[in-house]
């Protein structure tokens, strides 16, 4: 029986040469689905090929396919049409909007987009639906492609933990401090005398990215816009000497008062649409319970699920808020560009990819 060979969709990636674009092209190697066309960068590495315009950070070798692509402006005019953004913020905003314009799918990392009322939020095994807003935004802005975005690195691990509970039992209050890994600065990131042996408590604009983009993504959508969670969120955050993994600890008041023994059993059988779809990039466990009570750590356990997971521990009562648990994150791949790709994966399956580009 001959095997039917189905085309990879081509894609390409904004940003291309920094932490998180490099993170993107590692990912997208070998990816059953998607297949890397083009890299783009500011215009000092434009022109160049990508391995000589990328100094490359990761502890794997950088892709074969990827290092003789030669690196292009941050422009519509890429082939394929469908654009991973790596961009920072300074100038992702109007870069993402142009290529959407152009009728290109764009899935950004990047903050600029994430709060605005037609523009999903997406955290595949959360809220799915939320992808609704396409159409929506499609319409209002005269666009025939669209941004969708992944949220902010600590969000991305917080909801996945927060999702189980807020869907047996519902939330009424989250208190989060994060511990935030140092890759999460991207490279240079932070002068070493003002990380190594200390923990710096601020990191602009984290806490606030935190608590609204956590209601956006646990809320529901109604019609043309999604209504927040109706619960209190308040976080801190900081940052500490690790290169990969955000650590929280969280707070939680609960609608009922389950016990914690039921708290566990929400994470351990807590699944998605990813999962029930067979996403590629699909963690198996998207929330991982983790026995003993000094797991999770950075160190031991931050690839676990290929770096797709969240990895709880500590699960207890709390005399404050009701209960309390440690969180762990990989924040480079679940909380940026694997986010991403498993976003277009939900986006591919549901038609939306294929629709880039046509009226």
């Amino acid at each position: 029986m001959t095997k039917t060979v189905v085309a990879k969709t081509k894609v390409a990636v904004l940003g291309a040469t920094g932490a998180v674009g490099q993170r993107f092209v590692q990912l997208l190697d070998g990816h059953p689905w998607f297949e890397l066309a083009a890299v783009a960068a500011s215009e000092r590495s434009a022109g160049r090929t990508y391995a000589d315009a990328c100094s490359w950070k990761l502890d794997t070798p950088m892709p074969e396919a990827a290092r003789s692509l030669v690196v292009q402006p941050a422009e519509p005019g890429l082939p394929g049409r469908v654009v991973f953004s790596a961009l920072d913020a300074a100038v992702a905003g109007p870069v993402e909007e142009a290529f959407a314009a152009a009728g290109y799918a764009v899935l950004s990392n990047a903050r600029n987009h994430r709060m605005a009322d037609d523009v999903p939020l997406l955290v595949p095994e959360v809220n799915p639906d939320h992808a609704g807003l396409i159409p929506v935004q499609r319409r209002r802005r005269g666009w025939k492609g669209f941004i969708a975005t992944n949220p902010n690195c600590s969000t991305a691990t917080l909801v996945l933990a927060l999702a189980p509970l807020e869907r047996r039992f519902g939330i009424k209050a989250v208190a989060v401090t994060t511990l935030q890994a140092i890759s999460g600065a991207g490279y240079p990131g932070i002068p070493a005398l003002d990380i190594v042996g200390n923990v710096v408590p601020f990191i602009a604009g984290e806490e606030e990215k935190i608590e609204r983009e956590t209601r956006k993504i646990l809320g529901a959508l109604a019609g043309d816009a999604v209504a927040p969670l109706a619960a209190v969120v308040s976080a801190q955050t900081t940052r500490v000497p690790v290169v990969d993994g955000h650590t929280a600890a969280v707070f939680v008041t609960l609608g009922t008062d389950p016990g914690v023994e039921a708290v566990r059993e929400a994470f351990r059988t807590f699944r998605g649409t990813p999962q029930q779809r067979g996403l590629p990039s699909a963690p198996q466990h998207p929330v991982l319970m983790m026995e003993g009570d000094d797991r999770p750590q950075p160190r031991l356990d931050v690839n676990r699920e290929r770096g797709m997971a969240s990895l709880v521990g500590r699960v207890r009562a709390c005399p404050l808020m009701g209960y309390k648990f440690i969180v762990l994150g990989h924040n480079t791949i679940r909380g940026a560009a694997g986010a991403a790709i498993l976003n277009a994966e939900l986006l591919q399956a549901d038609g939306y990819l294929a629709s880039a580009g046509s009226d």
